[in-house]
């Protein structure tokens, strides 16, 4: 059906930028909901940001507000999270989802975890001081 590959997780220095990528292959919708979510060993997964794939809108959490750009390449049906200003706090896999059918509405937000059905392997990132 649908497979997701993230790419671009690094070791970096807290400061450092890193951008991660998320491609889709498969029979795509042309225009779907996906996100960016994050997870620690022992902590709960969190959502980073989410884009509508026909020119946005795009949503962040607090947490990576300012320092986080979702974007898309619409002909490599590739994602993008362009990641400045990293924390220790960023540790973390990160990993790309969208969902089974895309949001009539275009409701698109990383709080919601569970309208998310697709998911990708994860990307390591980590951040050192």
């Amino acid at each position: 059906q649908v497979r997701l590959v993230e790419s671009g997780g690094d070791s970096v220095q807290a400061g450092g930028s890193l951008r991660l990528s998320c491609t889709a292959s498969g029979n795509t919708y042309r225009s779907n909901c996906v996100g960016w979510f994050r997870q620690s060993p022992g902590k709960e997964r969190e959502g980073v940001a989410t884009i509508y794939t026909d020119g946005g809108p795009t949503v962040y959490a607090d947490s990576v507000e300012g320092r986080f750009t979702v974007s898309e390449d619409r002909a490599k049906r590739t994602v993008y999270l362009q990641m400045e200003s990293l924390t220790l706090e960023d540790t973390a896999t990160y990993y790309c989802a969208t969902r089974v059918f895309p949001p009539l509405a275009r409701d698109c937000k990383p709080d919601a975890a569970a309208d998310f059905g697709i998911w990708g392997q994860g990307t390591q990132v980590t951040v050192s001081s």
